[in-house]
């Protein structure tokens, strides 16, 4: 809304910007707007994390804006009311762990969860995967790309899934945002699937001795 005007319509919510951004104003039908980036920075200010990030989701599928994107072009923007709050939500999602943090990361929850450590970077099926229980056809992924997959990156892993599952193994995934701000559930639902993939595998899947 232009500031020279000053509706009085019950039915509409009035929001002002003290501070402009030029590079993140458009036009929609000739009416200035904000562009979608500073649309979520102000989204930020008023919404709760759930909200916001189902914001994010409903942007990224109607393909005004991805996360990534989104996220990029906050780094230069000074720091304006919003920012932070939609910076922090987005990093839970879209930061990415390199292959070897994610490992340890994930090594730390086997050993807190008491079961035996996996073998690492085995190829089945003509697939590298993560970790592997060879007693109990148990594989793990994590998973690098939290937020936003290519339509690519999804069909790579559904194929290599059901090879997988095809091979009579069970398959688990975790994504990096799991591993870094979901630890309980992630420790209870590894631990859940494994008791019950030993069970099927008649106990299997304890440490050996020596």
């Amino acid at each position: 809304m232009p500031a020279n005007r000053h509706p009085h319509e019950p039915e509409l919510h009035i929001h002002r910007r003290r501070t402009l951004l030029p590079d993140l104003l458009t036009t929609h039908h000739n009416i200035p707007v904000t562009d979608p980036v500073l649309t979520f920075i102000d989204l930020a200010t008023r919404l709760g994390r759930d909200s916001l990030e189902d914001a994010i989701n409903k942007a990224d599928r109607d393909r005004l804006i991805d996360p990534e994107t989104l996220r990029g072009s906050l780094i230069d923007l000074p720091p304006i009311p919003g920012i932070a709050r939609l910076r922090t939500t987005l990093d839970a999602r879209t930061f990415t762990l390199p292959d070897s943090e994610l490992e340890r990361r994930f090594l730390k929850f086997v050993d807190q969860a008491g079961v035996p450590r996996p073998l690492t970077q085995q190829h089945l099926s003509g697939h590298r995967v993560d970790f592997y229980w060879p007693d109990l056809d148990l594989v793990v992924e994590t998973d690098g790309l939290t937020y936003h997959q290519t339509p690519q990156q999804q069909a790579k892993d559904c194929r290599r899934d059901q090879a997988h599952l095809a091979a009579g193994r069970t398959i688990l995934r975790f994504t990096d945002a799991q591993i870094r701000y979901e630890a309980s559930a992630t420790s209870a639902t590894l631990i859940a699937c494994f008791k019950a993939t030993a069970q099927r595998h008649g106990g299997l899947g304890r440490p050996k001795a020596g």
